[in-house]
């Protein structure tokens, strides 16, 4: 057990040197330039080498059930330095950030999109219970630990938020890392790129952020900070939108929605 353990742990330090020397990559399409944090590279590294016909020998040992288990359970305490840092970019900006306060207040309502607009869809497409559990926010630690206490995990809604959980995890900072930077071509100020920045996830927010900076460093202050106060204000107060607005909201959809489910 400990030898498959130690095999974990100089596995996930091999893969972020391999992140690490791959480092930024910029690549350009058309007028707009898009680019790949190590973030992106790491995850992908472990995605590839997880697929069924190379997951043999050591790395069968390095993906067993109880290692993967083990980095979903502990991923909270991987976050926590994160969050620390988050609060040294805030402060020093704290004068501007308080001048535009008003505005990372009113962005919570966007948490509101996921049931306005992502539960008709799952509905659309034949989700049925596992829609309430992916469509309550990003599916992201608040949601899971929301839907887990309210359902558990093992119910429809609860394999609805496990799933979006994963699927965030993996294509959520891609995705960001690309976006980000389209958007900014389209015109789009920095500052409010950097506020969408923080939805609720650290890895997400790191990867817009990011790659935001390679774009306009001379900004990289301001970026920071716009982002890291945004996602402060969202792991708090978006706890308490989701609570007392999304989830009364998305019962009376769903109920408008699926007639027959009386539960």
């Amino acid at each position: 057990m400990v030898k498959n353990f130690v095999y974990f742990v100089l596995f996930v330090l091999a893969v972020i040197a391999a992140a690490e020397l791959i480092g930024i990559q910029s690549f350009t399409i058309g007028s707009m330039t898009i680019s790949m944090l190590p973030l992106v590279f790491a995850i992908a590294i472990a995605m590839i080498l997880a697929l069924p016909f190379l997951r043999k020998g050591i790395l069968k040992k390095i993906y067993s059930k109880k290692n993967v288990d083990f980095a979903s359970k502990y991923l909270i305490f991987i976050m926590l330095p994160l969050m620390a840092r988050y609060g040294s970019d805030v402060a020093p900006q704290i004068r501007e950030i308080l001048q535009v306060g008003w505005v990372f207040i009113i962005q919570e309502i966007g948490n509101l999109g996921t049931v306005l607009f992502g539960l008709p869809i799952a509905i659309l497409i034949g989700l049925r219970r596992e829609a309430i559990g992916a469509t309550l926010g990003l599916g992201r630690e608040g949601e899971l630990a929301y839907i887990s206490e309210k359902y558990t995990l093992e119910s429809p809604e609860g394999r609805g938020v496990i799933s979006l959980y994963v699927i965030g995890t993996l294509f959520g900072t891609m995705f960001f890392s690309i976006f980000a930077p389209i958007l900014l071509d389209f015109g789009i100020r920095v500052e409010a790129l950097a506020m969408a920045s923080g939805v609720g996830s650290g890895s997400m927010m790191s990867a817009a952020s990011a790659t935001l900076v390679a774009r306009v460093p001379e900004m990289e202050n301001t970026i920071l900070a716009y982002a890291s106060a945004s996602q402060l204000l969202t792991s708090f107060i978006g706890t308490f939108t989701m609570v007392f607005l999304a989830a009364p909201l998305q019962q009376v959809v769903y109920k408008f929605l699926v007639r027959g489910d009386k539960k």
